[in-house]
């Protein structure tokens, strides 16, 4: 059975843009054949807090469909790799239809209010 997820990784900022392709097409690797694979790198930003003695981090957010089998042994090559500060797998659930909203009629909304 397939699922899609959303991962979002958290790299040490040491590494440079190449350095964390290399990494996610050998984790995007282990998911097997057939996987949608659709990456969006947010770049280097500052940590809330410090993650192992580090300020910022390189953000990339990454949807894909792969077999629940295949989770376990993805999951222990992100454990192992020392370079992830942190990482986070969820269910993605399906595409809701987004509204948007010039950011003038928000403001204005916003000070209707108070």
């Amino acid at each position: 059975m397939t699922r899609r997820y959303e991962v979002v990784y958290i790299f040490d900022s040491a590494l440079e843009e190449p350095a964390v392709n290399e990494r996610l097409a050998r984790f995007h690797a282990l998911l097997g054949e057939g996987t949608e694979v659709a990456v969006n790198h947010w770049g280097k930003r500052t940590l809330a807090y410090p993650i192992k003695r580090k300020d910022t981090g390189y953000y990339v957010v990454v949807l894909f469909t792969a077999a629940v089998e295949a989770l376990p042994e993805f999951e222990r090559a992100l454990k192992l790799d020392e370079s992830l500060l942190r990482f986070l797998i969820v269910i993605a659930e399906e595409e809701l239809p987004t509204v948007r909203v010039p950011l003038e009629a928000s403001v204005a909304a916003e000070e209707e209010e108070e």
